[in-house]
């Protein structure tokens, strides 16, 4: 067979397969435009300044959210955007892995956790899940403290969203090496809800107790406890 004749019959196997036509055009269209950014890269290795934790939610695009490019960010994904126990008790998890490699590798300064709106995993929470799924139905319970003793409602939903979130921020203090760098002010961490049909992403603030929309937020948001200052200007989380 010719090489027009291999070309041909690549083109026709392509325009049927959209995940290889996307590929395809990523080399074609978007790397050139951006290829001495991927060389850097390369050439010098990464160094994202923030690690955000998000649902798997193909509706949340961290990207989009943040504007970020390439090297920016260090993401890691799952089902509800939790943050397993430190001490183990969920076994082998990734996301425990990219929590302690962003902390002491990459030395990140900022991890979102970031939920949303509609989200399956909180109300899988409340209405369980397939009795197949039997990890899913296990994980979920990383929830369980943010479930509210009410009917489930779109409000209802929402706020457990929120309270998931700020328990992802509470368990993340859990590990020894972001407890230290948060307490050493070398580390934020972040409290993100995405409300969808808005596009807006509420940030939590630990002064006001609340999640508030970020077009009148005064900060990107902060961690699950109130700061006061002491008298030399020392700020101390409080717990």
């Amino acid at each position: 067979m010719s090489s027009t004749a291999g070309e041909g019959c690549g083109e026709v196997a392509a325009e049927g397969d959209e995940l290889l036509m996307r590929l395809r055009q990523f080399h074609s269209d978007y790397f050139p435009r951006h290829q001495q950014r991927f060389q850097d890269l390369v050439a010098h290795g990464q160094h994202p300044k923030t690690l955000f934790i998000g649902c798997s939610d193909s509706r949340l695009v961290p990207y989009l959210l943040t504007g970020a490019g390439p090297g920016e960010l260090f993401i890691v994904r799952n089902v509800g955007a939790l943050v397993p126990p430190y001490d183990g008790s969920h076994g082998l998890h990734g996301t425990a892995a990219a929590i302690e490699y962003a902390v002491l590798a990459l030395q990140v300064e900022h991890i979102i956790v970031c939920g949303h709106s509609h989200c399956g995993a909180i109300r899988a929470a409340y209405e369980g899940a397939p009795d197949e799924a039997v990890n899913l139905r296990n994980w979920l319970h990383l929830v369980d403290e943010a479930l509210l003793p009410v009917q489930v409602s779109p409000e209802a939903l929402d706020r457990t969203g929120q309270r998931s979130v700020v328990l992802q921020l509470e368990r993340l203090l859990e590990y020894p090496m972001v407890r230290r760098a948060v307490e050493a002010g070398r580390l934020q961490l972040h409290g993100w809800h995405y409300v969808i049909e808005q596009g807006e992403v509420h940030v939590f603030d630990a002064q006001q107790g609340a999640f508030v929309p970020a077009t009148e937020a005064d900060h990107s948001g902060t961690g699950p406890y109130r700061p006061y200052v002491e008298h030399d200007g020392q700020v101390i989380s409080e717990e």
